[in-house]
């Protein structure tokens, strides 16, 4: 059954924080009718109805919430969605048929156990995109990969779901849900503390914060297009994949006098370059092994 003929379903929002308020705007867009949402503050409710519409509900009243409709979407943070399945369940929240979806990426669908033994089918659909604010998140999410992890009955269903969002799917098993969420880890936040890392070296050289990021930005849009357009190994361009040796090792000493936390970091991921640079053959094994022992904890330059 595709999500396109139940396009009717009454659907229930359990959480209004941006992933939650986001998909409840744009499945109203798209003519689901969202009869409830639920969300821990009365002033939360207030603001996030303009762009969900439905019946207002305190998470006090979130089995109330649910009892509305046949497809709830349970987008608290992820340490709650356990504990409120739970909850709805016990208080008759949910009915056989029902369809109950969370959103988190690294959480499997034991997190929503106690719906399927009400009776309910679940799912998993999670985007794989970050969410800074709510206004990027509804202009986000379209466009955006979304992890799928569901019970056999309802995968065709969230698939289709998610591409009338205007996502593009694909299945997650749920065995590895934690890998594929610690990939989208570095590739958005840990991305995020290394530029933060770059950005505090150039503020350590006398830079201010918008000078520094003037600076170093065409570079980093520039290694993203390239990455983006050719791969990360034909990308890959410094002194590892030419083999410099020896501004490696300046480097490590600069690092080591002025900014030391930095360092183990760079040492980790100097390592991983130098895998990648004979990945793509601009290294040699002889310059390879001498990066590596430069690169090393106890090793010096």
């Amino acid at each position: 059954m595709s999500a396109a003929a139940t396009q009717r379903e009454k659907c229930a929002i359990i959480g209004l924080g941006k992933a939650g308020t986001a998909i409840g705007y744009l499945l109203r867009q798209l003519g689901y009718p969202i009869v409830a949402v639920a969300s821990r503050s009365h002033a939360s409710l207030e603001d996030r109805l303009r762009y969900t519409g439905g019946r207002g509900f305190t998470a006090e009243a979130n089995a109330e919430a649910a009892k509305l409709a046949t497809c709830v979407f349970i987008t608290t943070p992820d340490d709650s969605i356990a504990r409120v399945c739970g909850e709805i369940a016990e208080q008759g929240g949910f009915q056989p048929g029902d369809k109950v979806i969370h959103m988190s990426g690294a959480g499997g669908l034991d997190l929503l156990e106690s719906a399927r033994r009400a009776g309910a089918l679940v799912a998993s659909i999670h985007p794989l995109q970050s969410f800074a604010d709510l206004e990027g998140a509804i202009r986000n999410i379209p466009a955006s990969a979304f992890g799928i992890t569901a019970d056999r009955e309802i995968e065709a269903w969230s698939t289709e779901l998610v591409r009338e969002l205007g996502g593009i799917p694909f299945a997650v098993p749920e065995a590895i849900k934690p890998l594929y969420h610690a990939a989208a880890c570095m590739a958005s936040n840990y991305l995020a503390t290394l530029i933060h890392m770059v950005e505090e070296t150039y503020l350590s050289l006398g830079l201010d914060r918008e000078e520094a990021i003037r600076a170093f930005w065409p570079l980093v849009a520039c290694t993203l297009k390239n990455i983006e357009r050719s791969g990360s190994a034909r990308a890959l361009t410094g002194p590892i994949a030419r083999g410099d040796a020896g501004t490696i090792a300046q480097h490590v000493q600069v690092l080591r006098d002025k900014l030391p936390a930095f360092l183990p970091v760079y040492r980790e991921m100097g390592l991983q370059t130098v895998e990648l640079a004979l990945q793509k053959e601009s290294l040699s094994p002889k310059s390879a092994e001498q990066i590596r022992k430069i690169l090393k904890e106890n090793g010096e330059p």
